[in-house]
């Protein structure tokens, strides 16, 4: 039989606030190292030959699944599209960072910072493996290259085989003060369902429904649909859907569909999974021959002291409001009053790529320039504020004119 389609919204919402709690804990990190995103991930063209017919579940149910299920390893392909309306990352994130290439950043190009950056748009084939929470790998492929992230223990390594470069962390965690892209490996890499899943179900009751949308089968594998929806007005995501294995508990894909309308803003799920443990050799790692290694902490010690040079000029941040339209906001941000994002010192890549985006608004706030994608807008404000959220350009101002 096929699952109901009633919503869980508010008469249980504390035992499904539980329920995501016990899920965020429990579900096994897939990752290395990545990109925060947050974030940060698969086509309709997922492996899938009709609904199958599964018992009934309601959405408490299915959030108490995922938090019971213990997946420790697993292995398999995941396919990443993202679509936020915007231009290849590729070369731009760095031209951002200073990472690659042969600018003077004297970064890496293997440094997952920049690196992954890339997966923030088009389409991603990832190879990964996870054998518990300290042995993990993940690889993204491309047409002649391949790109891989390897934790064993307190051993991180990053390896660009299209540059033969390699980044070398012994401590993943980088400077806890130091800014994130300047060489400290980032905590987590959303690369598949689970990480995705993982910042949805943190999401509360109080502003967020749960329903059960059906069932689908993702890379042979039977699994319930799992709608997360906003409450809130003024967000700009439409839906969270989370196709979870029927078996297991485990996330195998997540999509993301915009207010806006259109296709998925992201869409990530496994093509193929394996849950067997994989061959320990999986997680070995040994420098290739000539490559060049690029020691973390080197690069951390580095990025410390531009920060702390710089920490009496740095803006204040703060979030305003929760939920699906909170917004982040970053007071006096580097710059001189009046200056736009294309007459400062940055490279012509970024200064093209802002300037597609730029949309002139105002209001009591004074003059700013929205910045648009299909999920995320950022309003800079004529004296260097910013602010930024998943939420419309309506809410922005209306949040920039309240500050004043």
């Amino acid at each position: 039989m096929a699952p109901n389609d009633s919503a869980h919204s508010t008469g249980e919402a504390g035992d499904l606030a539980g329920g995501r709690r016990k899920a965020v804990r429990y579900l096994v990190p897939l990752a290395v190292a990545g990109v925060a995103a947050g974030t940060i991930g698969l086509v309709p063209a997922l492996a899938s030959s009709g609904d199958p017919d599964l018992p009934k579940i309601t959405a408490q149910e299915l959030i108490e699944k995922i938090a019971a299920s213990d997946t420790q390893q697993l292995s398999g392909t995941v396919r990443i599209t993202t679509d936020l309306g915007l231009p290849s990352f590729d070369g731009l994130a760095g031209s951002l960072t200073g990472a690659g290439g042969d600018g003077d950043g004297g970064g890496s190009s293997a440094d997952p910072s920049s690196k992954l950056t890339e997966l923030a748009s088009g389409t991603h084939t990832v190879r990964v493996a996870a054998d518990g929470p300290d042995r993990q790998k993940v690889s993204v492929l491309e047409d002649s290259s391949e790109y891989s992230l390897i934790r064993n223990g307190d051993e991180v390594w990053a390896y660009d085989s299209a540059s033969n470069e390699v980044f070398h962390s012994k401590d993943a965690a980088g400077h806890r003060d130091a800014p994130r892209d300047k060489g400290a490996l980032p905590s987590e890499l959303p690369t598949t369902p689970k990480e995705f899943a993982d910042e949805v179900l943190k999401a509360s009751a109080d502003t967020t429904s749960f329903r059960v949308g059906g069932t689908a089968q993702v890379a042979g594998r039977d699994a319930y649909r799992l709608v997360v929806e906003p409450k809130q007005k003024g967000s700009t995501v439409k839906a969270v859907t989370i196709a979870v294995d029927a078996e297991t508990g485990t996330p195998l894909k997540v999509t993301l569909t915009p207010g806006g309308g259109g296709k998925a803003v992201v869409d990530a799920g496994f093509t193929k999974v394996d849950f067997a443990r994989p061959a320990a050799s999986t997680f070995d790692f040994t420098p290739p021959k000539g490559a060049e290694v690029t020691e973390a902490d080197e690069v951390e010690k580095e990025a410390h002291r531009e920060f702390e040079g710089g920490k009496q000029d740095a803006g204040g941040f703060e979030v305003i409001g929760e939920g699906w339209t909170a917004i982040a906001t970053i007071k006096g941000a580097d710059g001189p009053a009046g200056a736009t994002p294309d007459t400062g010192e940055l490279p012509p890549e970024a200064g093209q790529f802002l300037d597609s985006l730029g949309d002139k608004v105002t209001g009591k706030f004074g003059t700013g320039t929205v910045f648009s994608t299909r999920l995320v807008n950022a309003l800079m404000t004529e004296d260097g504020t910013v602010y930024v959220g998943a939420v419309t350009k309506d809410a922005l101002v209306k949040a920039a004119d309240a500050a004043k």
